[in-house]
Parts: C-alpha cells; sequence; structure tokens
C-alpha cells in the first residue's frame, strides 16, 4: 500500500474513530462500570466485530447486505433493540457507595464484556455500508488486494483501540467525583438516555438506493 495512501487513510480512520458513537458510549459505560483493566474488555469486542465487518465487506458480502432491504432491516432493528435494552440495563442499574478500586467489580467478566462490545457493533448495518463506502476509495487496484486489506483493518483497529481507551479511561477519571449513591444514579440515567439516543439515530439509517 502507497505511503500517501495509506496516510490519508490513517487520518480518516482518526476522524471515523473520534466521532461519538454507539461504541464509544458502551466504552465509556463499560469503564464507569468495571474501571479501565476489566472495562477495556469491552474494547476487545468492538474490534472482534469491526474485523469481521471488514472481511465481510472484503469478501464481497457488504455489497449484498447493502442491496437487501430486508437484510439491512433486520440487522438494523436488532442493534436498536440491543442498544435499548442497554439503555434499560444501565438506568436499572444499582447503586452502592463506589470501591476504591473499580477494576475488581464482579459485575461483569470479560467474556460477557467482549460479547457486549461485539453485538453493539456488529448489529450495526451503517458500519458496513460505511467500511463498504470508504475503503474502496484507498484501495490501489493495481495491487494486491489482500495485503491492503489486511493493512487497513490493522490501521482500523489500531486507531480505534486507541480511541477507546481514552474514552474507557475518561468514564474511569469521572468515577473520581462519583462519592454518593445518588451521583452514581445519575449518571447512570445519563448513560441510559445516551444509549436511547445511539438506538434513536439507528432506527433513522435508511438503506442507501
Amino acid at each position: 500500500m502507497d505511503l500517501n495512501l495509506w496516510l490519508a487513510f490513517f487520518a480518516a480512520c482518526w476522524v471515523i474513530s473520534l466521532s461519538p458513537g454507539a461504541g464509544a458510549i458502551a466504552s465509556m459505560s463499560s469503564g464507569m462500570r468495571c474501571g479501565f483493566t476489566r472495562g477495556y474488555w469491552n474494547v476487545v469486542g468492538l474490534q472482534l466485530a469491526l474485523v469481521l465487518q471488514i472481511v465481510v465487506v472484503a469478501t464481497g458480502l457488504g455489497a449484498v447486505l447493502t442491496a437487501s432491504a430486508l437484510a439491512f432491516n433486520l440487522i438494523k432493528w436488532f442493534g436498536v433493540g440491543y442498544l435499548v435494552y442497554l439503555a434499560y440495563k444501565q438506568w436499572q442499574q444499582t447503586t452502592t457507595e463506589m470501591p476504591t478500586d473499580t477494576s475488581l467489580s464482579p459485575r461483569l467478566s470479560p467474556a460477557q464484556l467482549v460479547g457486549k462490545g461485539f453485538l453493539v457493533n456488529i448489529s450495526n448495518p451503517k458500519a458496513i455500508v460505511f467500511i463498504l463506502a470508504v475503503l474502496p476509495q484507498f484501495l490501489d487496484p493495481t495491487q494486491p488486494l489482500f495485503t491492503q486489506y489486511v493493512a487497513m483493518a490493522l490501521t482500523m483497529v489500531g486507531v480505534d483501540m486507541l480511541v477507546m481507551a481514552g474514552y474507557t479511561g475518561l468514564a474511569v477519571k469521572v468515577l473520581v467525583f462519583l462519592k454518593s449513591p445518588h451521583q452514581q444514579k445519575i449518571l447512570n440515567r445519563s448513560f441510559a438516555g445516551l444509549f436511547l439516543g445511539a438506538a434513536s439515530a439507528l432506527s433513522l439509517v435508511h438503506r442507501s438506493n
């Protein structure tokens, strides 16, 4: 992959990752509940879904999904439902006196956090459409496509892991100010509102004709 082309793609990845979305909300929620070390497993799930989406696009299945209104809507409404479920769970989250080391929180296991992150990303058909629209712009048809897709996947995952680490760590910093259950309740319900906002935004996404 040409260096100048890669640098342009690298810059685009930062813009994409820094744009707040369901993944960022899920990362902050996990950091708030579990601390950085345990909460970062959510980011691993996000990246597994991202890699799968890139594979789908690279194998040509992305074009099929974007051409099928039924497939697009099934994935979309599954994503909307899952974000609403996350909002409900966040709203119902119990509050306690904040422990000193939140990384020891037993509430969610690493496997549960990976699964949560995976579902958040994989259930967003807009991501597949976006990848399908963006990646080809940075492909050089005269070069082997496989190595270019691998380079793009590594770049996207690397950048996104750094950005989501920032979102997760930001939520952990907020924990310092959560001294009472009342304050925790306000933050939990704020995140519930953000999840609902993400669900509403996803429900408005339409397949491009």
